[in-house]
C-alpha cells in the first residue's frame, strides 16, 4: 500500500527531474483523496497554498506506478501553466487544444501516455470494482 509520505517523495521527484525551470511559487500540498471512477486526479488552490489531489484508489499497487507518475505530471502542467498557482496563466482553458498531453510528450511521458490509455481501457475498470468492494 503506498502511503502519504510515498506521494509527497514521488510529487518531489517529478518535480525535480522533470519540470526543474517550474518556479514553486507557493506552498504545494498532494494527497489521496476520493475513489471517483473516471478522475484520477485534479489541482485547485486551497487559501494561498495549492492542492494536488490523486484517486485514493491509487494507494494499491495494482494500480501501475506509471499512472500515478502521469496523473502528477499532468497536474503539474497545470501547476506550470498558471492553473490554481501564482504563475502567470498562458491559456484560457486548461485543456486548450490538447495542451496538457502536449507538453507531458515534450517531458518525456509518451510512451507512459499511450500505456496508460491502454492500461485504462484493458484493467482499469475491473481493478476498479475490485479495489471498491
Amino acid at each position: 500500500m503506498r502511503t502519504q509520505t510515498w506521494l509527497e517523495n514521488k510529487l518531489d521527484s517529478i518535480w525535480q527531474l522533470l519540470f526543474p525551470e517550474v518556479p514553486k511559487e507557493n506552498n504545494v500540498l498532494i494527497k489521496f483523496k476520493g475513489k471517483p471512477k473516471l478522475r484520477f486526479g485534479f489541482i485547485k488552490k486551497k487559501d494561498k497554498d495549492t492542492l494536488i489531489v490523486v484517486n485514493s484508489l491509487f494507494k494499491s499497487e495494482l494500480v501501475p506506478e506509471y499512472v500515478v507518475d502521469i496523473t502528477i505530471a499532468h497536474e503539474l502542467v497545470h501547476y506550470s501553466h498558471g492553473f490554481h498557482s501564482p504563475l502567470p496563466k498562458q491559456y484560457k482553458y486548461p485543456h486548450q487544444g490538447n495542451i496538457v498531453n502536449k507538453e507531458l510528450r515534450k517531458r518525456g511521458f509518451a510512451f507512459q501516455l499511450a500505456q496508460e490509455k491502454k492500461w485504462v481501457k484493458n484493467s482499469w475498470f475491473k481493478i476498479y470494482k475490485e479495489l471498491i468492494n
